[in-house]
């Protein structure tokens, strides 16, 4: 078992599994510099080669234009190597749901595969309007969408008999809040994971799951769930909170202040960083820590960021 598992299971793992991602965006803009940094950091990019041509993966959804998914939901991206969002949602009418017919195709589980594709489908404002009012084509679409989901999580699990664990990705929050009361979420939407995570625990495996924005309300919740090891923010959550909900309960691999990274220096990363440790860290485990990086974070603070990390993967307390 490696440390990753280790830190999940409380398995007393030999080091804080660290790790830094990098955006397509991040690559387009620094290139070979970018390139040099990651080679300075095996630890944390095994798969950085010194090539004269830098390559890098850009998923499809990160490219410059308008695509349509296959729920019928349209997506557009006016900056290459982000994310796209939905600007063309299919289902403007209420009444519309009674007609939906889940995808024939399977598309696995992209981020954004239960709470999200509600808003997609019908659009934030009309989701929440459906919330407020609780119609019958709430529960429905919420049924449609759960069912869809149950089956490519079984149809991962089929393919992937190894995996010894399944991601998922699902934003559930504001910057400072849940966008629904905590009542209504664990009436609706806790329902639909526990179905789902219901299925990757029958087969004896684990639930990773992403979910960025303002959730500690409901982190027990996720547990009751299924959730095994939780990726939250920790500038929508705070530290407290999360040391609260968190420590010694449920994994979690921490999303280090992406807000912050473009503006702070060197030092003032080292010590976020170290806050975090110090506040969550445990000998059992239950602590990872992320980096992700965009391009509007220096080179000088990605460079901090790995070699803060590589450091704190060996604190003890």
């Amino acid at each position: 078992m490696n440390d990753y598992m280790r830190a999940i299971t409380y398995n007393h793992p030999e080091t804080i599994p660290v790790h830094v991602s990098l955006l397509p965006a991040t690559w387009r803009k620094y290139g070979k510099e970018l390139q040099r940094l990651c080679l300075r950091h095996p630890a944390l990019f095994k798969n950085i080669q010194p090539t004269d041509e830098v390559k890098y993966y850009t998923p499809p959804s990160y490219h410059e234009g308008k695509f349509t998914d296959a729920w019928g939901c349209v997506w557009e991206n006016i900056k290459e190597g982000y994310e796209s969002i939905v600007t063309g949602h299919p289902l403007k009418n209420r009444e519309d749901v009674r007609t939906l017919k889940a995808p024939k195709e399977d598309i696995g589980l992209p981020h954004g595969f239960m709470y999200l594709r509600l808003l997609d489908l019908r659009g934030f404002e009309e989701m929440m309007i459906d919330f407020a009012e609780e119609p019958e084509e709430l529960q429905m679409l919420i049924d449609i969408v759960r069912d869809y989901n149950i089956r490519q999580t079984r149809l991962f699990l089929q393919n992937n008999p190894d995996a010894e664990m399944v991601v998922f990705g699902d934003d559930n929050g504001m910057q400072k809040s849940l966008a629904i009361s905590p009542r209504k979420w664990r009436k609706y939407i806790k329902p639909a994971y526990q179905a789902i995570y219901g299925v990757v625990h029958d087969a004896g495996k684990l639930v990773y799951m992403h979910t960025d924005g303002c959730i500690w309300e409901v982190i027990p919740d996720l547990k009751e769930t299924g959730v095994n090891c939780l990726n939250p923010q920790i500038r929508a959550n705070g530290l407290s909170h999360l040391v609260d909900t968190c420590k010694g309960k449920i994994c979690i691999d921490l999303d280090l202040d992406r807000q912050m990274f473009p503006f702070a220096t060197p030092a003032q990363l080292r010590e976020h960083i170290y806050e975090c440790a110090r506040a969550m860290y445990l000998p059992e485990g239950g602590l990872m820590l992320a980096a992700e990086c965009a391009a509007d974070v220096p080179l000088e603070n990605i460079e901090a960021i790995c070699e803060t990390l590589e450091e704190v993967s060996t604190y003890r307390g």
